[in-house]
């Protein structure tokens, strides 16, 4: 097997469980906050919100720190460092006394979280430009459909082995993730001599900043409709459904629609981008997810919802890797990890935008208005790469 398809495969395995191990928190965080001696409603309404959302943020923050240090002593040594890091730290939160330390062992995830940044760079770096796109569409269902099959994943085991296991069994599979990374992933790294560049350096030697600045603001739009259905699809499901004894069920089909799709769909989009140009699949996925989001907000039965997830799933699955593959093109090799690293908390900004987005929009305006809202900055998005990226790269060959 060639070395790049074997990175491949292990680098999805890691990204999987890594993402799992970020949001598989989400369904159990009330329950587990309740047992850690906050009864009152609102107060754990309030520490699930910080408990979830300082992960991102933070996460958000040290992406670029870790791109930038994959760039400067290798990829390998970055995914060893957050699946192990990430898989102490998870298994830490099993034994956690009270809500602040839980609070203070996610902050501590956030920090040391990094395994899908130094996924793709490796995966960029290491694949030929022939196979590029198809592997970054692989690599991309990984990141998707662990972060929307977590919260499933977290509420199966916590209801069939309890609370605790839900961050033991994750823990030991971000352990195997370390031990296979360890011993399969192999990487031809030649550590620069060259002073570390600022910011400011580093942008001017990017050849088309504009473009990437339009490529980081779709990866965002992209999380953010995502993830705005997150807070409240139970309660629309409820809304939708005649029968409400199955709700937490047909809810984790819904949930998890997108993520099905991804897994599908993304290493065809992908394989398509490397024939078609990623502009041209990045531009339609955008409009027609606009499109398809927009339905959802008229749905009587709950079947009509999952279908039309199932189907954005589709169409966002071609995002990703356009995405990837644009960066990949755009970015200097010396620069990958650290340009990575930007598109990446564009990416944990976006979840946690949406999952705030979403929330507010409905208890404010209604449940219908989330999927307005969000059918319209896709569209807005899809204008502005058109504008941005679609009709640039027809004029100049990248």
């Amino acid at each position: 097997m060639q070395i790049w398809k074997r990175n491949l495969i292990v680098c999805w395995f890691g990204m999987f469980v890594t993402m799992i191990g970020m949001s598989q928190i989400a369904p159990i965080l009330p329950l587990y906050i309740n047992r850690l001696g906050i009864h009152n409603t609102a107060l754990i309404e309030q520490f699930s919100g910080i408990s979830f959302g300082v992960t991102y943020i933070i996460a958000a923050i040290f992406s670029p720190i870790w791109g930038h240090a994959a760039d400067k002593y290798g990829r390998k040594p970055m995914l060893l460092r957050a699946s192990l890091g990430m898989s102490v730290i998870v298994f830490s939160m099993g034994f956690a006394h009270n809500v602040y330390q839980l609070i203070a062992l996610r902050l501590l995830q956030g920090v040391i979280t990094g395994y899908s940044t130094a996924c793709v760079t490796l995966i960029a770096t290491q694949t030929d430009n022939e196979h590029a796109g198809w592997a970054l569409g692989t690599l991309s269902t990984a990141s998707i459909a662990g972060s929307l099959l977590g919260p499933m994943v977290g509420g199966y085991i916590e209801e069939n082995f309890g609370l605790q296991n839900v961050f033991f069994i994750t823990s030991v599979l971000l352990m195997i993730a370390f031990i296979t990374t360890f011993l399969f992933v192999k990487e031809e790294f030649v550590r620069s001599s060259k002073k570390v560049l600022s910011a400011k350096e580093v942008w001017k030697l990017i050849p088309y900043p504009d473009l990437i600045v339009t490529i980081f603001i779709t990866f965002f739009a992209l999380q953010l409709a995502l993830y705005s259905i997150e807070p409240i699809i139970t309660v629309y499901i409820t809304q939708l459904s005649h029968n409400t004894t199955h709700v937490a069920l047909i809810s984790g089909i819904a949930f998890s629609a997108p993520g099905l799709a991804s897994i599908l769909a993304a290493p065809r989009l992908g394989r398509l981008s490397d024939k078609i140009g990623p502009q041209k699949v990045m531009l339609v996925a955008l409009i027609a997810a606009g499109i398809i989001i927009l339905p959802q907000a008229f749905v009587k039965y709950p079947w009509q919802l999952i279908i039309l997830r199932f189907l954005v799933g589709m169409t966002t699955a071609g995002l990703a890797p356009s995405v990837n593959s644009l960066v990949k093109r755009i970015t200097p090799d010396v620069l990958t990890g650290r340009v990575f690293g930007f598109n990446m908390a564009a990416q944990y900004l976006g979840i946690f935008g949406g999952s705030i987005l979403g929330g507010q929009v409905a208890a404010y305006l209604g449940i219908q208005y989330v999927f307005y809202i969000t059918s319209l900055l896709l569209v807005i998005n899809a204008l502005w790469v058109y504008k941005k990226v679609y009709q640039k790269l027809s004029k100049t060959m990248i």
